[in-house]
């Protein structure tokens, strides 16, 4: 079983995963993530790399409550990925594999915002603003119409 700090980290690179997947960062994101799971051998980093394509079909094929259990069911897996090759690891890889794995979740975390699936994945401050009856949002699910306010009902009295 492992320490409860490389469980959250598992659970943070499941996270990352799905959340990549179908955004601009994705590509570069899944060759470093493959990289690392493959640990220098190559038939075991195209595997990878389908496997993380698969998830990126499902989480890409669904909309609504069906979509938000397949990303809820894709990060646990991909949690648990990353926890048994994590287990299976001897001490002095162990240690190697968590500092790449950090440095790879923090590269990505770095990375500019990215939009994509109804949500906004931002590494760094965010400021969304609007002025002179504007609007501003980080992600606008719907549309959004502008219309001035009615005017003011005369009182009858």
């Amino acid at each position: 079983m492992l320490p409860e700090a490389l469980t959250v980290l598992a659970a943070t690179g499941g996270t990352a995963v799905v959340q990549a997947a179908g955004t601009d960062a994705w590509e570069g994101f899944r060759r470093r993530v493959a990289v690392w799971f493959g640990r220098g051998d190559a038939e075991r980093e195209f595997g990878e790399l389908a496997r993380l394509d698969q998830t990126a079909a499902d989480l890409a094929a669904e909309d609504g409550v069906a979509a938000e259990r397949i990303r809820i069911r894709q990060e646990a897996w991909w949690q648990a990925r990353f926890e048994g090759l994590l287990e299976g690891l001897a001490q002095d890889e162990r240690d190697r594999a968590v500092a790449e794995l950090q440095s790879l979740l923090e590269a990505a975390r770095a990375s500019e915002a990215v939009v994509g699936n109804g949500a906004l994945a931002v590494g760094r401050d965010l400021n969304v603003s609007a002025d002179n009856g504007s609007v501003a949002a980080g992600v606008i699910n719907g549309g959004v119409q502008l219309s001035p306010p009615p005017p003011p009902v005369s009182s009858q009295g």
